[in-house]
């Protein structure tokens, strides 16, 4: 079951992410605010209206009685019923409407919370649901990415240390020594998603892991040597969708004059930053640089025995929930909670060094694994049944989190799980030795 939280903190994660969400729709016009019909961005102003109604079904509505506060609520903003073509058509309220009922659910919600510690329920409902808005916070922003809208302005919900300076690559190889571990959640942790469920134990024999993830630096080589026309380096799907993509570069790459490449952050094209890991690409592209490299992607279990496994006492390892042990994250661990706006460099966050050497396994970018997402042993749905189980067999398994990623959702068990060919997601990958 869910651990017990106190009412100030559950607060604070509603507060904080609904903070995010304005942010998010911050300096918008309106014609920004429904935007392209995409199949991989949602109408802005539809979504926002989605997250509210979350909230306000999964817990006033449907575990205490409230009475609906939208008279169309239902046929507009349930994500499962409407299918994503038809959000561009709907009646859908107005900004100015759809503000009005957002605060209202939060204060709905904040009303009905009792003082000191909540109930392992409200602690687990009140969490999934602050966690399902940082979700969808985090696909505002490939959204205004995608888009080519201005980059966000992020206010601290709390006071934040000063950014370290850039601190280059990270080169070189970790040996990680394998072993029988529990792979997954056990039934007393903290938090956990449904598809985490539950803990199982797995042998993983002896690897060696990248201590960071590939860099724009490495990458580039790939692409300048013919790495995306030689069909050598692709799997038959990849190979596929690269000539349906017409793909010769990553997605928000183009070249320079100089000779170089430049690379598009929101609106604004940069010098491509040689050091930080490279992002936008998608399982098909990650495969292919390893086939060139000689390389591969680590499987799932691997991933997660890397960045949650450590030395204990009398030298057994034990499990943690981060790469450095049980201490919560902060920015000298990893580039979390979106304040720094991009990646940094590939050497950066030393702290958040796992028990080998590995470096950024959460923060900065997702990273690909070789695995198909499924369930594990003894996997049921929680209460929004829809939220893994459809994507069990259609999609691959990322580990780690992003540079927008809160920290608070962050752990070396979250599972995070995309179609192979999407590129728009802040994705990279790390690879192992063959």
């Amino acid at each position: 079951m869910t651990a017990r939280v106190y009412a100030e903190q559950l607060a604070e994660m509603l507060q904080s992410a609904r903070q995010r969400t304005l942010e998010l729709i911050g300096g918008l016009t309106q014609e920004q605010l429904i935007g392209p019909r995409l199949a991989t961005v949602n109408p802005l102003l539809w979504e926002i209206g989605h997250v509210a109604w979350f909230h306000e079904y999964f817990i006033l509505r449907r575990e205490y009685g409230y009475a609906p506060m939208l008279e169309r609520g239902d046929r507009l903003y349930d994500s499962i019923a409407i299918a994503h073509d038809r959000r561009w058509d709907l009646p859908i309220y107005s900004l100015d409407e759809i503000q009005d009922y957002m605060a209202r659910v939060l204060d709905g919600l904040l009303a009905r919370l009792p003082q000191g510690l909540c109930s392992e329920r409200d602690s687990f409902l009140y969490q999934f649901t602050a966690f399902h808005e940082d979700m969808h916070d985090e696909a505002f922003i490939w959204g205004r990415q995608t888009l080519a809208h201005p980059a966000p302005h992020f206010a601290p919900y709390l006071p934040r240390p000063a950014r370290m300076p850039a601190s280059g690559p990270l080169y070189g190889d970790a040996d990680i020594p394998g072993g029988a571990f529990p792979m997954g959640s056990p039934p007393e942790a903290p938090f956990l998603f449904d598809n985490e469920k539950w803990a199982h134990p797995v042998a993983v024999a002896a690897f060696r892991m990248a201590r960071a993830p590939v860099t724009n630096a490495a990458f580039a080589a790939f692409v300048e040597d013919g790495g995306y026309d030689r069909r050598s380096l692709w799997c038959e799907a990849g190979w596929t969708w690269r000539a349906a993509a017409r793909a010769g570069h990553p997605i928000y790459w183009k070249p320079d004059r100089s000779g170089g490449w430049l690379l598009r952050r929101f609106d604004r094209w940069e010098s491509l930053p040689p050091h930080q890991p490279v992002v936008h690409v998608n399982w098909y592209e990650a495969g292919a640089w390893c086939r060139w490299a000689g390389r591969r992607l680590p499987t799932e279990a691997e991933w997660e025995f890397a960045a949650a496994m450590r030395p204990g006492a009398g030298g057994m390892l034990v499990k943690a929930r981060y790469p450095w042990g049980d201490a919560v994250p902060t920015p000298a661990h990893a580039n979390l909670d979106g304040f720094a706006l991009g990646c940094t460099d590939a050497g950066d966050c030393a702290a958040g060094d796992n028990a080998w050497g590995c470096r950024q396994m959460l923060g900065n970018v997702w990273e690909w694994t070789e695995d198909t997402f499924g369930p594990f042993p003894g996997f049921t749905p929680d209460d929004y049944k829809e939220y893994s189980e459809p994507l069990f067999g259609e999609t691959r398994v990322l580990r780690g989190g992003a540079w927008m990623t809160r920290s608070r959702m962050a752990s070396s068990a979250y599972r995070n799980y995309f179609g192979p060919e999407r590129r728009d997601v802040f994705a990279g990958f790390r690879t192992c030795a063959l």
